[in-house]
């Protein structure tokens, strides 16, 4: 995605086959996956680059994940240089300060993590909460954001192409990461109680501070 990348599939009549199998895997994985399971980026990582449209922007197109210029399907410019308004930049959450993000299927019960993510966000100033539907339906997902009067961001990840980036094995699958895009724990793959989600920010903010992160002045 550029700003914006192009607005027509990327992979023509394929691309709703490849958005029905990424639904179904993830069903499956879902079900047979256990909380400490493989999933995720490992610790240590960094988080992938991608930018993506939000989804109660007006920006459209498939998520940008180029690490570098001219990278074809991926991207013609690196993903962290795609920002603006409408668009959900991985690159600048990261810049800000540590990062708690939700990669999630527009289904069920998935994106009740979403309201999780939002009961928290006032009580981690300098934390960025964020979340990124894969695939599904753009209006949907903006019906869904309206009736949970959610306000954190939420991106449209409209062509699937972070479920493979984060090597997407559960529904949601919740990522942890420092001030610079590291990662800092394994990746929740389950919707945890909301005390346990917290105690994980907890220990995020903690580990970040002993980097030597303070959040910045209100």
């Amino acid at each position: 995605m550029s700003q914006p990348e192009p607005t027509g599939p990327r992979y023509g009549r394929y691309v709703g086959i490849l958005g029905l199998l990424i639904v179904v895997l993830i069903t499956i994985n879902t079900a047979l996956t256990k909380p400490n399971g493989v999933g995720g980026i490992e610790p240590g990582h960094p988080l992938a680059p991608f930018a993506v449209p939000l989804a109660l922007g007006e920006v459209n197109g498939d998520a940008n994940v180029a690490t570098h210029a001219n990278e074809g399907a991926a991207g013609k410019r690196p993903a962290c240089s795609v920002r603006g308004t409408g668009i959900l930049n991985i690159c600048e959450l990261y810049e800000q300060g540590p990062v708690v993000l939700a990669l999630f299927v527009d289904e069920g019960s998935c994106p009740k993590i979403l309201s999780d993510l939002q009961a928290l966000e006032p009580s981690f100033p300098g934390v960025r909460f964020a979340g990124v539907a894969i695939k599904g339906s753009r209006g949907q997902l903006r019906k869904l954001m309206r009736a949970r009067n959610l306000s954190i961001p939420i991106g449209f990840d409209r062509d699937g192409a972070l479920a493979a980036l984060y090597k997407l094995a559960s529904c949601p699958q919740v990522s942890f990461a420092y001030p610079g895009g590291g990662v800092q724990s394994k990746a929740l793959l389950v919707r945890p109680a909301l005390a346990r989600l917290r105690a994980r920010v907890s220990e995020l903010v903690q580990a970040a501070r002993e980097r030597g992160w303070r959040p910045r002045a209100p």
